[in-house]
Formats: structure tokens, C-alpha cells, sequence
């Protein structure tokens, strides 16, 4: 174990992580700090320049960038009551309430002190977790495997939708596109409709970039809104009084903290569902609920904390299993293959030394956040006035160039483009992204796992719950599927008198 802490310092800090750490850093900032410019489309845009590092840096790339663009949403949401990221929209109102109020550095100091503190939780928790849950999945066999994808699946639609019938479409979407080409236990080739370029199957990476950056440069190109004008011209010390609110609200912090990973840990959910459901948490056990949305910190307090720390929540599932906790993960997982880093308990047990300096990138990404974050906050003004009509274009042409690096494939364009209409069509008419994504990553396993199951029990279907956990598993996935119409069954009964 020492041998194997010394190599992941080594690899950490070596001068070359440290200044693409600081690169990514500045990178996520930027992209977070844009109104419209997701930290999935940070990571997503990072892919093709990942190829030309080593595979230490690469991950240092995409945690920093992601835990920086999450926490820099909030600066347009404060200021100008945009979110730059979906995982700052929770509490946007709030915070540029308080901005009217003339407490914008109350509000973006909170934003960023517990947004490090989320962080550093969840990064614990990951550090604890991940390993003792691997020791645990060397258990594991094809059958395990077939009910944890198919549960994993089934929390992506119940999870990251209100309307789980659209979830549900999105996902046998994704289900469908994963089916494409060669790459299946037949070795039959599948939907290619006679095209050799379809053999290979539908880009992975070529198809998220076109799902989450192409998309947004769509919706921009046809959005008629004018800009909006910036509140204040200039903020203060955003440090000041963040001891005093960490003292007045500790249990919302730890709260916070605990729903953040726990809702990030989930397949498919994600730093957004979880920034909401923290935020509708501080409201309904506050001792103040009549002050929210009047300019209140308690509840950016405790969303702050859980949208960071479920970004490290959502690596547990990914490392351990290969099931991407989020969208962003989903891409991670991609090119930890690339990189012969295949996630799963045997990565563990294998490579100890770059477990462990994943763990130190994340412990780095949340304490640099800190300072980082307030130069950021400091230059908030100049980022937000970087005209849209010149950022996008620059956008779109990057996305060309690192969708056709990854194979010189002008197909891998196409069906970038086609992705991203794809994506905003279904976006306009309110149907979830990610269970579409979480279909292309999983779908292949999941077929994977059945197939293998199946020839290990001779066909026989009761061969998926002969095993305990199996048998577990199962259970669970079907209270899962079955929990709405229980749910519905019982509103509908009638009371006792």
C-alpha cells in the first residue's frame, strides 16, 4: 500500500498534473461562469485533447474542470439570474435576491466556501466507500451484474424525470443506439444498413458532444431573448461572514453534504436532481421557511454542499462497477478505457496507485476551488460580457475538430450533428437527456451480462435469482418498477373511517 501511495504522489504531483490542473481549472471556471455552457459540455469538449495525455492528467483534467464549472454556475445565476449550470438553477432566484438586496458577496462566498466543503465531503465518503464497495463486488458474477445495470437503468427514468413515460422513451433511444454494429455477443451486425462505418457502432464520445454542446449551440442560435444587463459593477469580499454562516448552519451544511453524494452515488441522477432536492429539502425543515425566496442563504447553503459533493458520490458507481453515477461520469467512463483503465473491482485490486491518486486530484480540485474561485468571482464582470455570438461559433468549430480527431472519421461529424438536433428536439418538448446517454454506456453490458447468464444456467431464468444477491437485486428492481402504481393504488384506496 505504501509503495502503491508513494507512486499516486508522484503522479499527482508532478509538475506537468499540476499545470493541467490549473489549466482545467481555469477552463471549468469559464465555461461554468457562460450562461448555457454545462460542465458536461466542459468534459465533453475536453475528450479529444485527453488522447494526447497520460492517463493521470487526463482524469485530473475532468474532475477539475467539472468541480469548477459546477460552482461557477452560480456567478450569472447570482448576477444576472441565468444559471450557468443546471445544478446552480435550484437556487438561482434566491441568490439574485439577495444580489438586489446589495448581499451578492454574501451569496457568492456561500456558494463557493460550501461548494468546496460538499466537495471535500463527498471525496471522503468516495475514499471510504469505493474500496470497501469493491471488495464486496469481486463477489460478483454475470448475474449480479445483469440486475445492477437493469437497476441502475431503471433509476435513471424514476430519477432524472417527472414524467417517467419520457424517461422511458429516451432510454430505449439510447438502448436502440447501443445496439448498432458489430459490437455484440453474435458478433452480428446490427442496424448498419449496409454502411462499413456503421459496423463499428455509433460513436460514444462523437454522440455526447453532439448531445450537449451542439444542442446548446442550436438553442442559442434560435433564442430571440436580449441579453441581460449585469445588477451590480462590482463585488466585494466574498470571505466575509462565511465562518459566521458555517457556525449558524451546521446541520444544513452536513444535510447537505450527506443528500449531495447519496443522490450523486445514484446511476443517472447527478449534481442538478441533487441541488433541487437539497434545496426543497432546507426549505421544508427550516426554522424560517417564509424567508425563501426573498433573499434567504440557507437554502444556497445547503444546495451549494450537495451539488459539489455529488460529483463525488457519482465516481463510486463508476469506479466500482462501470455505472456512471451521471452524464459527466458517463464520458469519464469512456475514456478511462481508452486509457486501459477499465472501472470495476478489479481496478482496485490492479492499480491501487491510480485509485489513489484519484482520490488526491479531487482533495486538490476542492481546496484549489477556494482560491480559484473568488478570481473568478473577482473578474465575473469581464467573463460575462464575452459576447454569446462570438463564444459559440468558436464552440461549434471545436466540437468538429475534436469529433473528427478521435477517428479522422468525417462520420463521427455526422453523427455529432445529428446528436445534437436530436437532442434539442427532445429537449424543447421537456423529455431528460441522460437516460438516453446512460442507454448507449450501459446497453452493451447490460446484453453483455444476460447473454453470459444465460449460458451459464442452460437457459434457465431462474438461474438470475438463485444467487442471494442476485436475488436481492431483484427484489429491489422490481419494487423499483412497481413503487408508482403501489403508490397510486393506495391514493386511490379508500380511508379508513
Amino acid at each position: 500500500m505504501s509503495t502503491a501511495l508513494a507512486q499516486a504522489f508522484s503522479m499527482v504531483l508532478d509538475p506537468y498534473t499540476i499545470a493541467v490542473m490549473v489549466a482545467a481549472s481555469l477552463y471549468g471556471l469559464f465555461v461554468g461562469a457562460v450562461p448555457g455552457l454545462s460542465a458536461t459540455m466542459a468534459v465533453a469538449l475536453l475528450v479529444p485533447i485527453t488522447f494526447f495525455m497520460p492517463p493521470i492528467p487526463a482524469i485530473a483534467a475532468m474532475v477539475t474542470s467539472t468541480a469548477m464549472a459546477i460552482f461557477s454556475g452560480d456567478i450569472p445565476g447570482c448576477l444576472l439570474r441565468i444559471p450557468g449550470t443546471p445544478a446552480s438553477a435550484a437556487y438561482t432566484d434566491e441568490a439574485f435576491a439577495m444580489t438586489r438586496k446589495g448581499m451578492a458577496e454574501q451569496a457568492l462566498g456561500a456558494g463557493l466556501v460550501f461548494s468546496a466543503i460538499g466537495g471535500l465531503f463527498g471525496t471522503v465518503v468516495l475514499i471510504v466507500a469505493a474500496p470497501a464497495l469493491a471488495d464486496f463486488a469481486l463477489n460478483f458474477s454475470s448475474f449480479e451484474y445483469f440486475w445492477l445495470v437493469l437497476l441502475g437503468l431503471t433509476c435513471a427514468v424514476f430519477i432524472t424525470s417527472d414524467r417517467p413515460l419520457k424517461g422511458l422513451v429516451t432510454l430505449l433511444l439510447g438502448l436502440l443506439v447501443a445496439c448498432v454494429g458489430l459490437g455484440n455477443p453474435a458478433g452480428f451486425p446490427r442496424f448498419t444498413f449496409g454502411n462499413a462505418d456503421m459496423t463499428g457502432g455509433i460513436g460514444m464520445i462523437p454522440m455526447m458532444i453532439g448531445m450537449f454542446a451542439i444542442s446548446e449551440v442550436i438553442r442559442y442560435a434560435v433564442d430571440t431573448l436580449p441579453p441581460a444587463e449585469l445588477v451590480v459593477s462590482k463585488v466585494g469580499s466574498v470571505l466575509k461572514g462565511q465562518w459566521a454562516l458555517a457556525k449558524k448552519y451546521p446541520v444544513q451544511i452536513l444535510r447537505g453534504s450527506v443528500l449531495g453524494t447519496a443522490v450523486g452515488a445514484l446511476p443517472g441522477a447527478g449534481a442538478d436532481i441533487a441541488a433541487w432536492m437539497s434545496y426543497a429539502m432546507s426549505k421544508k425543515f427550516s426554522k424560517e421557511p417564509e424567508k425563501f425566496g426573498t433573499g434567504h442563504v440557507e437554502g444556497i447553503v445547503e444546495s451549494g454542499s450537495a451539488n459539489n459533493s455529488a460529483l463525488a458520490g457519482a465516481w463510486i458507481p463508476a469506479l466500482v462497477f462501470g455505472i456512471p453515477g451521471d452524464s459527466i461520469t458517463a464520458i469519464v467512463i469512456g475514456v478511462l478505457y481508452m486509457k486501459n483503465l477499465n472501472p470495476g473491482p478489479t481496478l482496485f485490486t490492479t492499480d491501487p496507485q491510480n485509485i489513489y491518486a484519484v482520490f488526491m486530484l479531487f482533495i486538490i480540485a476542492n481546496i484549489i476551488m477556494i482560491p480559484l474561485g473568488i478570481l473568478c468571482i473577482k473578474a465575473s464582470k469581464r467573463i460575462l460580457l464575452v459576447p454569446r455570438n462570438v463564444l459559440m461559433p468558436l464552440i461549434l468549430m471545436f466540437c468538429i475538430v475534436g469529433a473528427f480527431a478521435i477517428n479522422n472519421s468525417l462520420f463521427d461529424i455526422g453523427v455529432m450533428l445529428v446528436a445534437g438536433v436530436i437532442a434539442y428536439v427532445l429537449e424543447e418538448n421537456k423529455f431528460p437527456i441522460a437516460p438516453a446517454i446512460l442507454g448507449v454506456v450501459l446497453g452493451g453490458m447490460l446484453e453483455e451480462n444476460f447473454i453470459t447468464s444465460m449460458i451459464k444456467s442452460d437457459g434457465n431464468l431462474m438461474g438470475f435469482v438463485s444467487r442471494p444477491i442476485a436475488a436481492t437485486l431483484a427484489v429491489v428492481s422490481v419494487l423499483v418498477w412497481t413503487a408508482p402504481v403501489i403508490r397510486r393504488l393506495l391514493r386511490g384506496a379508500p380511508q379508513p373511517a
